[in-house]
């Protein structure tokens, strides 16, 4: 007979730290459990002669697209434009961010994410909002990084900026990931200030954020390594370690022009607020720099002491694509007419073009099924025509089934335009069912713990984007393809909604506008457009990037935040 003793959970009888050194071996058995073996089926599709003609339209459309997507790159490369730069480099002696970034991150790679955020607004272009935003790897682990760009009207924080800044923070939060600010701001831009300080999702959400993610044990850390004036003041102060580099960085809720006007005293802005004085006097900074390249350096030493205990990668042979993935260009639909099977697209992005497929024979207008990407076990939803009543019962069916074995989710977006209007009776029963249907699977994606990736191949449009995991459903990543239309009502669809002529053709120029990929990701409604041929990679990173979250215990218990003495 046992005892209670025996019987009570072996984790009861430790000390707090032999529990929780329990837990992390306990985890650590998991996490190098050997995967299951898997020999799905090979998705043997190549291009037909029928095919011709809708590919040979895709890609000249793909082409076009990718050209813009080229001069859209080379805009946001160039920040401020060459004047900006030379002050930035020459005058001000300092880096500049892409240096900054190739310093800080392990062979100075990361993952950008929304370089085109802020092109094409009301206000003007604002280069990529103005700063950069993304995900790279410290000593092998994946942090977050919000670098400002000072080149760009001095690192003027816009509406836009603020959008791109609580996107990083979103993507730490919902991830687990480390965040690192680079600071270099000259604080907010005054004539918008309606548009960035009062609301809730605006410019005070980033200081919130940041004493939530500490209480979340997800560690944060800040370089300042340029002017850090008024608001932007506090984001090295609610930091929980802070580098400042010396004679660059300065840290004040007011400057010497302000100290001036108010008390008539002339003061450098190094003996106001530079690194020696925060580093000796206040203990705002925790680490003095006396260069650049040392706070970098100090800067992956903090990482260092995070205490992440990572799996060891296991790095297996990685089968490529049987098909050519530069197809994909020629793949990419014009529009929804010019849409082939989309398996065609998954047999260009799967290791081995291997696809599990799931209710092949039901629903067939959703494709569902498992495959891997670089090794990494999927389950895949994608688009392959109207989202009919079976179809979406199918889907909702496949999502909860991926929730229930922990299993991360590939959305490939491509939605009808818009549903032909038919009030008879029958039709109008058929719709009913259609809706309920709907609805289920948006539940189901809703409430899916397991992490979702989407990315538009096609079309974004009305509430089948929903079922789709669209931006609303809060995927963990959605990315775009420069072809995508993002919008309620496709372009030349707009018809059974409106009543006069003269309406349609407003709304479909307007449209024409407003749904293309670039006017998208210039508002932050994604990640960042990215190319069909580069999909297959942003997929692999993203998946690695999940998976550090394994890696952390207790993580849905809210702490108390890391204050400053």
């Amino acid at each position: 007979m046992y005892s209670r003793v025996l019987r009570a959970p072996l984790w009861q009888n430790l000390s707090g730290g032999g529990r929780q050194n329990l837990m992390s071996a306990c985890l650590m058995s998991t996490l190098h459990r050997k995967r299951l073996p898997s020999a799905f089926p090979v998705l043997s599709q190549p291009l037909q002669p029928l095919h011709k003609d809708v590919f040979e339209a895709n890609l000249k459309n793909s082409c076009v697209c990718q050209q813009r997507y080229i001069e859209y790159m080379e805009k946001v490369k160039s920040g401020g434009g060459e004047s900006a730069v030379k002050r930035h480099t020459q005058r001000n002696k300092k880096m500049l961010v892409a240096d900054r970034l190739h310093m800080l991150f392990d062979d100075g790679y990361y993952l950008e994410l929304s370089p085109f955020a802020g092109m094409g607004l009301p206000y003007g272009d604002i280069p990529s909002a103005g700063c950069l935003t993304g995900i790279g790897q410290i000593n092998g682990l994946w942090c977050v990084f919000f670098a400002n760009d000072a080149t760009v009207s001095g690192g003027t924080a816009y509406p836009i900026t603020v959008k791109k800044q609580l996107r990083a923070q979103d993507v730490a939060i919902q991830n687990r990931l480390p965040f690192v600010y680079l600071v270099d701001s000259g604080g907010a831009f005054l004539p918008l200030q309606s548009e960035i300080f009062p609301d809730k999702n605006h410019g005070g959400r980033t200081f919130y954020n940041e004493a939530i993610m500490s209480a979340m044990k997800i560690p944060q850390v800040s370089v300042v390594c340029g002017s850090c004036t008024a608001g932007g003041a506090y984001v090295p102060t609610m930091a929980e370690e802070t580098v400042m580099v010396h004679r660059i960085g300065t840290i004040f809720l007011g400057g010497p022009p302000l100290v001036k006007a108010a008390t008539g005293e002339e003061v450098s802005a190094e003996d106001l607020g530079g690194a020696t004085v925060h580093a000796e006097v206040s203990g705002c900074v925790d680490h003095f720099a006396s260069v650049e390249k040392e706070a970098y350096e100090t800067t992956r030493n903090i990482i260092s002491t995070l205490n992440f205990v990572l799996p060891e990668e296991v790095e297996g042979e990685v089968e490529e694509p049987v098909h050519s993935i530069e197809e994909l260009m020629g793949l990419a639909p014009l529009d929804y007419d010019h849409s082939l099977d989309v398996r065609l697209i998954l047999s260009r992005l799967i290791d081995g073009s291997k696809f599990q497929e799931f209710k092949a024979r039901y629903g067939t207008t959703l494709v569902t099924g498992f495959a891997k990407i670089h090794g990494h076990l999927v389950g895949i939803v994608a688009s392959n025509g109207e989202l009919t009543e079976k179809a979406s019962l199918k889907g909702s069916h496949f999502v909860q089934l991926c929730d229930q074995r922990d299993i991360p989710l590939i959305f490939l977006q491509n939605t009808v335009p818009a549903p032909e209007l038919n009030v008879s009776r029958a039709q109008a029963e058929a719709n009913a069912n259609r809706l309920k249907a709907q609805s289920s699977m948006m539940a189901a994606v809703a409430c899916a713990s397991n992490p979702k990736i989407t990315v538009v191949i096609g079309g974004c449009h009305g509430t089948d984007s929903y079922a789709m995991c669209g931006r609303s459903f809060d995927p963990n990543f959605l990315f775009v393809w420069p072809n995508a239309r993002v919008s309620l009502v496709a372009h030349g669809h707009s018809t059974a909604l409106l009543q006069e002529d003269e309406d349609v053709e407003k709304i479909n120029k307007r449209l024409e506008k407003e749904s293309s990929a670039f006017f998208s990701s210039g508002r932050l409604w994604d990640d960042g457009v990215i190319l069909p041929r580069d999909t297959r990679k942003v997929l692999s990173d993203c998946l690695k990037i999940i998976k550090q979250k394994e890696c952390q215990l207790s993580q849905n218990k809210l702490r108390t935040p890391l204050l400053r003495m």
